[in-house]
């Protein structure tokens, strides 16, 4: 699938209309649902390929993906699958049972990491799983999302010293071909 086949894809998969409430509390009148973007084999697959390339070209040292729950866990599969770095999923919070951990997955205190995330509007969920992240005694220094809502967050993660990589910004993702003018006379 070629960029504008997957952009085409995003937007005809996951574009509404209408009046909603973000994670980040502010109010949009569109809104993209990564879940009907996410549950799509074709467009996973392509997400998947381009979300690795990123991670290779931008940290290439990095010998894992980390993906917070829930909507950043079918795209970091993906893109460990297309790339063959493990991934840990970073939970909201410690679960209550079993091994309690927040951090669900193999991984050696001192590695390296690429975060992976859907869409980004304040970084809200990233900033949380930056923390914990560095808590595990991991690095993170490089996070790629799908689509950056271009709302504040590349700016909170710089201040973590996190590099936001999107694969689209929502001003190029929602950019429409205008028909031009036809002259009057």
């Amino acid at each position: 699938m070629n960029d504008a086949e997957l952009r085409e894809g995003l937007v005809e998969a996951a574009y509404l209309e209408g009046d909603f409430l973000l994670r980040s509390g502010k109010r949009s009148q569109y809104y993209l649902d990564k879940f009907r973007f996410e549950t799509r084999p074709d467009l996973l697959g392509a997400l998947g390929e381009r979300i690795a390339a990123v991670a290779r070209e931008h940290e290439p040292e990095a010998v894992r993906l980390a993906a917070p729950v829930l909507g950043a866990v079918p795209l970091a599969a993906a893109a460990s699958l297309a790339s063959g770095l493990p991934f840990v999923i970073v939970r909201d919070e410690a679960k209550a049972y079993g091994t309690a951990n927040r951090l669900e997955g193999a991984y050696e205190e001192g590695e390296l990491v690429c975060l992976v995330e859907d869409i980004v509007t304040s970084g809200g969920a990233l900033l949380e799983s930056i923390a914990a992240v560095r808590e595990a005694g991991l690095v993170v220094r490089t996070a790629v999302c799908v689509i950056d809502r271009e709302e504040g967050g590349a700016d909170a993660l710089a201040r973590l010293a996190v590099r936001l990589r999107p694969l689209y910004r929502v001003k190029d993702l929602l950019q429409r071909e205008k028909t031009p003018a036809k002259p009057h006379g």
